[in-house]
């Protein structure tokens, strides 16, 4: 699999900073104006990309309340699929205007489709790659149209079994597409901590052979900080205004100065991880005289002895290296010694 891959401006690889995706999903809560200022947000935060979903309530389920269509989890509780995603979905007549809006932002901007109309939309759209959305990683004949685009294709694992994560992967190669970066995922809304399993991830880049990342929705930014310490090079977080503002998905997004924060703290984290180096900065080097060093202790004559009552390993290291310190014990003196005197061969007959 591929090590490095562009994205719209950006190039997400081992070397350059972490890929953030600012998740906008259902918190636009229907309002356009709202939406762009969920983009100007991201923005200030030193996002990279916006993201949104493209689909309709029709095609991604059908109208129908028997109970196998009721919407999962407390926070959709009574609800069937279908009027879930009618209060929740992108208009498709706003999406261009978005690309368009973000774009002059300088962030990327692209989507999860959720049936093939939705991508031969967004190749209209030219969004420069595609996220297949954690339910539809079994939806073989959506993943091989998307991997046939030739675009990156980020693929969140939150219900997948490794067979499915296998068996998407296998598609996209067989469209002739390496350009596939995996996300750890978990699907729950928050999702716990416990149930995180971060160190799936940098397994994961093993075990695959792909870029990794993060698609997140735990609560607050320390599982996002962590998984960039274990590898992580792509960050996925939902962004609101304010969670008191409501929506589908408000409740387990980010408001923008917690936003703001996270990226913050990721950036510091990747300076933090630097390279796999022991050389010593100038700073170290500089610090090396404030180490342990052989010194006099007590003031010698010429002909006395060295022993461990004038002779000890104390700051600074401006004496000889205490690995001498045995070499030393017993030796006479050349000369008179006063203590505080860095240790040194030409005083040891």
């Amino acid at each position: 699999m591929r090590k490095e891959i562009k994205i719209g401006k950006y190039t997400v690889s081992d070397e350059n900073p972490v890929y953030i995706i600012a998740e906008m999903s259902a918190n636009h809560n229907m309002d356009l104006e709202r939406a762009k200022r969920i983009i100007d947000a991201a923005a200030e935060a030193g996002a990279n990309a916006v993201k949104i979903q493209t689909y309709t309530p029709d095609t991604i389920t059908i109208d129908c309340n028997t109970d196998i269509f009721k919407a999962q989890g407390k926070l959709w509780e009574g609800m069937t699929l279908y009027e879930l995603y009618q209060k929740a979905y992108t208009p498709w007549e706003w999406q261009n205007e978005l690309k368009l809006y973000t774009e002059k932002a300088g962030l990327d901007f692209f989507s999860s489709p959720f049936d093939l109309t939705a991508v031969d939309f967004l190749e209209e759209l030219e969004v420069p790659a595609y996220k297949v959305a954690s339910f539809e990683i079994n939806d073989i004949p959506l993943i091989r149209k998307i991997a046939q685009t030739g675009k990156p294709v980020i693929i969140s694992t939150g219900i997948a079994y490794m067979e499915d994560i296998e068996r998407a992967i296998r598609v996209c190669k067989q469209e002739g597409n390496d350009k596939v970066i995996l996300l750890k995922c978990v699907s729950s809304y928050p999702a716990p901590f416990e149930q995180m399993n971060l160190r799936v991830i940098p397994n994961m880049e093993q075990t695959f052979g792909c870029l990794v990342g993060l698609s997140d929705h735990s609560l607050g930014d320390e599982t996002a900080i962590a998984s960039v310490a274990l590898g992580a090079k792509v960050i996925e977080k939902h962004l609101t205004l304010r969670r008191s503002d409501g929506g589908a998905d408000s409740a387990f997004s980010m408001e923008t100065e917690e936003f703001a924060e996270m990226v913050r703290k990721i950036r510091n984290v990747e300076k933090a991880l630097g390279r796999v180096t022991y050389e010593l900065t100038e700073k170290q080097i500089e610090n090396r005289s404030g180490s342990r060093s052989l010194f006099v202790v007590k003031d010698i004559r010429q002909g006395e002895k060295f022993s461990e009552k004038n002779v000890k390993s104390i700051r600074p290291g401006f004496g000889m290296h205490t690995r001498y310190y045995e070499d030393i014990l017993g030796k006479e003196a050349k000369c008179d010694i006063k203590k505080g005197t860095p240790m040194d061969w030409k005083y040891i007959v």
